[in-house]
């Protein structure tokens, strides 16, 4: 699937280019899951993300530190230590990068097309993984779902 066309108004700075058919980018839970070693992530799954982080092409919103630190406040997600210290150790992990959050995607997790709940770090998440051509990895159902109409690529995790 290609990534949306940029509006002329869309500044080429603000977005990154596509990345190639081997980006990936992890949805907020697999990240938790890749860190944490847990066993909910197939194996297709975790080899799909080492390739990606190979090829330097490793994605992670720049909402889901945010989505990391909401879970953790609400008692949800139980880390073995500070929840700052993790995302740094999280994020320094060999080929992830953080794909930054400009306005132009801002805007484009707006006007997803098809029919996506209204969660914001999920449209966020989707918007991110459309704009940088990446495949969206995930467990969540309605993301699966809202892949398999063609609207963004997934696999999933679980």
């Amino acid at each position: 699937m290609n990534p949306p066309r940029r509006s002329k108004s869309e500044s080429s700075r603000d977005l990154p280019a596509a990345g190639p058919a081997s980006a990936v980018l992890l949805d907020t839970h697999v990240l938790v899951w890749l860190v944490v070693g847990d066993g909910r992530l197939r194996p297709a799954a975790r080899r799909r993300i080492e390739a990606a982080a190979q090829e330097q092409q490793l994605w992670v919103s720049a909402i889901t530190p945010w989505e990391i630190g909401m879970l953790v406040a609400k008692g949800r997600l139980v880390l073995d230590r500070d929840v700052m210290d993790w995302l740094h150790a999280a994020l320094a992990l060999p080929g992830i990068r953080l794909a930054p959050l400009a306005p132009a995607l801002a805007v484009a997790s707006t006007r997803l097309p098809g029919e996506l709940h209204g969660d914001p770090a999920d449209r966020l998440i989707v918007a991110t993984a459309r704009q940088l051509g990446a495949t969206l990895v995930t467990a969540d159902l309605a993301l699966l779902a809202y892949g398999h109409l063609g609207h963004v690529g997934v696999l999933s995790a679980g």
